[in-house]
């Protein structure tokens, strides 16, 4: 062994076939130490550490030439240059050099006739195929994604038009199979014509993963444009494909939709992961403080349109005006001071009983309890401490209700109504005539709470 002859007659002549990276040129450089002949004259008449060092000068030359010669054959391995023009025949995804051109769901990989180009590897292409005429088609890949293979075969005494009985189809990044769709014909036929290619329009590239299209795009031919859920489509929902082979509207793109982080709640908890935005679907939730009510849904989801679902609040309770008289609540007749803290939650309807201006009779009037106030009706008059203690069965609460007079018209008969709006103070009164006809029949008489209307009817002398 003559490590001069493996340094001057390998490494020279790989220095003049390859671009040798950094490292690999200094290794070459640390093998050039074993050519000084100082170093290796009379190494079989030496010491045997001489013959150690011998030995490892070898194994290292050896290590070094297999690693060139692979960096050799990866540099003539290299991704031809992308194809322009419908030669292709296939649409082609982004150029690029590097995996850092494609962002993160992708990877900068060899595409065939388009050359480098942004790839998601995961993307599949249609299989099954349908079944073929004369031919079977079997997947040779563990799955159809990008870059996978099938082999078309065709059956006994059929061949392909050029005289092959089998192809090989590979997956593209525009997840499609490369070729022409196969034929195999019987031998002694005559070879049909090979189909010419339909002149088409351009797809858009295939790094808009939100994107797809729906339609052919032949010549004359019309396409739909569809995004994904969670993204919006911006640009024309259809396109025509003209006869110059250009499309009459630019591709339009798919916006992934985001909501705004959402607003803070008053008097209460937003539960969420802080995030500068929301994808579609994102759910947060809301908590009040103690003693406060959530006006509207404790889980809110971020809306395909970018909003929010529901903006939830913190409502106060509500204090029952009312002392010295009973009121309704939830169908049920109590004193305010049974209430839990003599309040109600928002959004809680209060009934209160009113006292008929000239008899001894009561009705009743609705209000609502609206984030910590209650205001009563108007004809709702609390008793005074003497009525409450001295006469506690006549309070507005515990008498008797206003009982109704129903009236029986008939057709053309007329009626006056005498309106009454009920106020703590005054009473103003207001003709109504109410019908057609001649006549004077009955006087009515209406009451009119703060929400409510009661009737109360009597006959008028």
């Amino acid at each position: 062994y003559d490590p001069d002859v493996c340094v001057f007659l390998h490494a020279e002549q790989l220095h003049s076939s390859l671009i040798v990276t950094p490292s690999q040129n200094l290794l070459l450089q640390t093998l050039n130490i074993f050519k000084w002949p100082v170093l290796f004259q009379n190494l079989y008449s030496e010491s045997p550490e001489k013959m150690e060092m011998s030995l490892l000068a070898s194994l290292l030359c050896v290590w070094a030439l297999s690693s060139l010669s692979a960096a050799s054959a990866d540099a003539t391995e290299q991704c031809p240059e992308r194809i322009l023009g419908n030669e292709r025949r296939q649409s082609c995804p982004k150029k690029c050099q590097q995996d850092k051109d494609c962002g993160n769901k992708r990877q900068c990989l060899c595409d065939g006739p388009c050359g480098l180009s942004c790839v998601a590897p995961g993307r599949a292409c249609p299989w099954p195929l349908p079944a073929g005429k004369n031919f079977d088609i079997i997947l040779l890949s563990p799955s159809p994604s990008f870059s996978a293979l099938l082999e078309v075969r065709c059956n006994p005494g059929f061949t392909m038009h050029n005289g092959l009985d089998a192809t090989i189809r590979r997956c593209q990044g525009d997840r499609q199979w490369s070729g022409d769709e196969p034929i195999c014909l019987g031998s002694g036929l005559s070879p049909e014509p090979i189909p010419v290619p339909e002149m088409s329009c351009s797809l858009p590239d295939a790094d808009d993963d939100l994107l797809s299209v729906q339609g052919s795009v032949t010549l004359g031919s019309t396409v739909k444009y569809q995004c994904e859920p969670g993204s919006v489509l911006i640009g024309n929902s259809e396109n025509f494909c003209q006869e110059n082979q250009t499309w009459q509207y630019p591709h339009p793109i798919c916006q992934r939709v985001v909501c705004p982080p959402p607003k803070e709640v008053e008097r209460g908890h937003l539960v969420a992961v802080q995030r500068t935005e929301y994808e579609v679907g994102d759910t947060i939730y809301y908590l009040c403080k103690k003693t406060f009510f959530l006006d509207g849904p404790n889980q809110v989801t971020c809306l395909p349109n970018g909003t929010w679902s529901a903006e939830p609040a913190c409502r106060a309770r509500c204090p029952v005006p009312a002392q010295r008289s009973r009121v309704m609540v939830g169908g049920v007749k109590r004193w305010p001071y049974d209430l839990t803290d003599g309040v109600v939650p928002h959004g809680e309807n209060v009934t209160f009983f009113c006292k008929h201006p000239e008899k001894l009779c009561s009705f009743t009037a609705t209000a609502v309890c609206v984030d910590g106030q209650l205001t009563p009706p108007s004809c709702y008059l609390d008793p005074t401490w003497l009525q409450f203690k001295l006469f506690p069965h006549r309070l507005v609460s515990e008498i008797e209700a206003c009982h109704h007079l129903k009236l029986e018209l008939n057709y053309l008969e007329s009626v006056v109504l005498e309106c009454y709006w009920l106020d703590a103070e005054s009473l103003e009164e207001n003709s109504l005539d109410a019908g057609v006809g001649s006549g004077e029949i009955l006087g009515v008489r209406l009451f009119l709470g703060m929400s409510n209307w009661l009737s109360s009817f009597h006959l008028r002398s």
